[in-house]
């Protein structure tokens, strides 16, 4: 149960005005894959200085290892996915974009900022709930912002079975990358004892 199903509706529809914008941005820059990296890469840099710098205490260090291991899953995956000719980016002279890795670092700071506002709003703040709604979001969010970009020409998905553009795989590749980061965050915070509302 939702404690303010009005609040939790503005975090959703927040969220996905954030995912129209940001998918808007790299179609129409797709073919100036350096310009996109470099307004990612402003975006990290002020997370960081949000999360971790300007704060004096409760300095958010999940961010940075949050950034890393989605950075380095989602190149691992593209590049395989590409090298296999599962998909393929559009309007670049490479075969994958520079903004690729900052995109994926990125999307782990936006499901997390999305859970750390949505957590709070629910009736039973459990473990089984956190990854229920965890599981939902990165199902649901990244496959929505890849629409925006496919109807864009970003780029194209060979597999079959498809959903507005986005094959079934895909929606569980993404599933995979985020809920695997989300355990290795949930057993740092638990062997090192961090508080954090996502994670414990």
């Amino acid at each position: 149960m939702i404690t303010d199903k009005k609040q939790f509706l503005k975090e959703i529809f927040k969220a996905l005005a954030k995912l129209i914008i940001a998918g808007m941005l790299i179609g129409f820059l797709k073919q100036y894959d350096a310009i996109i990296a470099g307004i990612l890469i402003l975006k990290i840099i002020h997370n960081v200085y949000v999360e971790i710098i300007q704060p004096k205490i409760n300095k958010n260090w999940l961010l940075i290892a949050g950034f890393l291991l989605t950075g380095f899953g989602g190149i691992v995956g593209e590049t395989w996915g590409v090298a296999n000719g599962y998909w393929e980016y559009h309007k670049v002279t490479r075969a994958l974009p520079l903004w690729l890795p900052f995109a994926w670092m990125l999307a782990f700071h936006y499901l997390y900022k999305l859970e750390r506002n949505l957590i709070p709003l629910l009736t039973h703040q459990t473990k089984k709930n956190k990854i229920i709604l965890a599981a939902l979001l990165a199902l649901i969010l990244p496959a929505f912002g890849e629409v925006v970009t496919i109807y864009l020409g970003v780029w194209t998905y060979y597999w079959p079975y498809q959903i507005f553009g986005v094959p079934l795989y895909a929606f569980l590749c993404l599933l995979f990358v985020h809920m695997l980061v989300y355990v290795i965050l949930n057993f740092v915070c638990k062997k090192y004892n961090i508080k954090d509302i996502v994670f414990n």
